[in-house]
């Protein structure tokens, strides 16, 4: 069964982006088959996997049936993008028809028997874009920074969350929060975790046991056109960022084994 997972937190900033891409990417390295869906019209997912927005069909087109979904979706080396662009911001205001509520479903509908996982990076709002991704989801990663506002926005998040359970997708889970740019010598990163847990408790869920430690290595990744697990892999935040991916991607796709090292005498 293909596991649908979205990345979202109503906050901007908070790293999802650097969460998906990185989900994409390492769920890819481990042999799983991977879409990963921009649902944000900033487009960075697909700028930060090095593609070139502007020459390429996006997730607009596919939702106003201009072009269908499998003609939109771009292979690349890091797993394959629906990419989206600046005009999918017209969402809330054009997209009126009935069960709008529905059109991300219908379409990976159309696509999911071909990936083990789709991954949906989300817009920093509560729009019917975001609607249309937890629709579509079986769970949720929210990620968050270690700070109280971050902390305000997952509260508000959980009753769009209670409401789209009650009325479209019941099945929908939460599979944790990820804390980011986390320090723990820092006395207000120690306390946000212990509000986290208690809000993760409230959604019948878990803070992920791994926290991502600050990296400038996150933010220089996507200049390159990679996810930092392939810029920097060596890094502290890539190595945190593989532990997500572990967890997501459980015992069927487990890391390569490392390579033997030869020694010549």
């Amino acid at each position: 069964m293909t596991q649908i997972i979205t990345v979202t937190n109503q906050k901007g900033g908070v790293g999802k982006t650097t969460t998906v891409s990185a989900l994409v990417c390492g769920l890819h390295q481990r042999g799983a088959r991977v879409l990963g869906v921009d649902l944000d019209p900033q487009g960075n997912l697909g700028f930060t996997l090095g593609l070139d927005i502007g020459e390429s069909a996006t997730l607009y087109d596919v939702l106003t049936g201009a072009r269908p979904i499998e003609a939109s979706i771009v292979h690349t080396k890091y797993g394959d993008v629906l990419p989206s662009d600046i005009m999918l911001s017209t969402a809330e205001v054009e997209f009126t028809a009935p069960r709008r509520e529905f059109m991300l479903s219908q379409q990976l509908d159309i696509v999911k028997d071909n990936y083990d996982f789709i991954i949906i990076d989300t817009p920093p709002a509560l729009n019917i874009l975001t609607i249309n991704a937890y629709v579509a989801s079986t769970g949720l990663i929210v990620p968050m920074e270690a700070e109280i506002l971050s902390l305000v926005g997952i509260s508000q998040i959980q009753d769009t969350i209670e409401a789209v359970r009650k009325s479209f997708n019941p099945d929908l889970k939460v599979l944790g929060i990820l804390l980011n740019k986390y320090n723990q010598r820092l006395t207000l990163s120690r306390d946000v975790l212990d509000l986290a847990e208690e809000v993760a408790r409230q959604l019948g869920s878990q803070v992920f046991p791994t926290k991502v430690r600050r990296s400038v290595d996150v933010a220089v990744a996507p200049a390159h056109g990679q996810s930092v697990l392939t810029y920097r892999p060596d890094a502290k935040c890539s190595m945190d960022l593989r532990k997500i991916v572990s967890a997501v991607a459980g015992d069927a796709f487990p890391p390569a084994p490392p390579r033997k090292r030869f020694i010549r005498f």
